[in-house]
């Protein structure tokens, strides 16, 4: 996968946790703290800055209540 669509594919998975976490009412701070990570890392995650394991993307689906796919939509 070239550069620009991995960029455009963390992006897309940034704005899904966005507004997951939106959906659930909470703060980047709250999900920070239920993932056990600064809301630094949150904020990341959603601006595409950060890359995601898959162990990682489990938790943030499991925090937030949704499938891992609803990321990938």
């Amino acid at each position: 996968m070239n550069k620009k669509r991995m960029a455009d594919l963390k992006a897309r998975i940034g704005q899904s946790i966005r507004e997951a976490r939106k959906a659930k009412g909470l703060t980047q701070k709250e999900l920070g703290l239920k993932l056990g990570v600064a809301d630094s890392v949150i904020t990341n995650y959603e601006s595409g800055k950060q890359n995601l394991t898959v162990d990682t993307i489990q938790k943030v689906a499991d925090v937030l209540g949704v499938e891992v796919s609803s990321f990938f939509k």
